[in-house]
């Protein structure tokens, strides 16, 4: 005895094609919704058509792909523009603020504190305690240069007026 007895096919995939939908809401990105319309899209046609199951296969197979490939293609050539481009880049946001080495920096490497997060830090060779400014990130990274808080001359740059 066949389990789906009693079930007209098209209403399966439509069952199928909102199941999917539904589930789309709790994946992230848009990859279920195309496979929820070529389940749709194979119910419809299995109602109108009365279509055998090497068919329905077939429809869905070849709507799954089109749909796929018409998004893919349409959200390449039409990005979709952030208005926060750094919104998944915490350590570029951190670009131009001050915090504390709480490891020496020795050899180029070692950690800073910034807020209430220790980072990995690479910079000149500097001593716990001082305050640097972050200049860039390499990935988790942060890369740093001594802070001049008080618009003084930077440390390696020879005093104003002497010779």
């Amino acid at each position: 005895m066949n389990g789906l007895e009693g079930f007209d096919a098209h209403w399966v995939w439509i069952a199928i094609g909102l199941i999917l939908a539904a589930l789309e809401l709790l994946v992230p990105g848009v990859y279920l919704i195309w496979l929820a319309v070529a389940a749709i899209v194979t119910g419809l046609l299995t109602l109108g058509l009365d279509l055998a199951l090497p068919a329905q296969i077939i429809v869905f197979v070849s709507t799954s792909l089109i749909a796929a490939y018409s998004a893919r293609r349409f959200l390449r050539d039409s990005p979709i523009e952030s208005t926060d481009p750094l919104l998944n880049q915490r350590g570029s946001r951190l670009v131009g603020e001050t915090a504390i080495v709480t490891q020496a920096l020795d050899g180029g490497t070692g950690r800073i504190k910034y807020g209430d997060s220790e980072w990995i830090a690479r910079g000149p060779d500097l001593a716990i305690g001082t305050r640097v400014r972050i200049i860039g990130s390499d990935g988790a990274i942060l890369l740093v240069e001594p802070a001049n808080l008080l618009g003084t001359a930077k440390p390696d740059a020879p005093p104003a007026g002497g010779d």
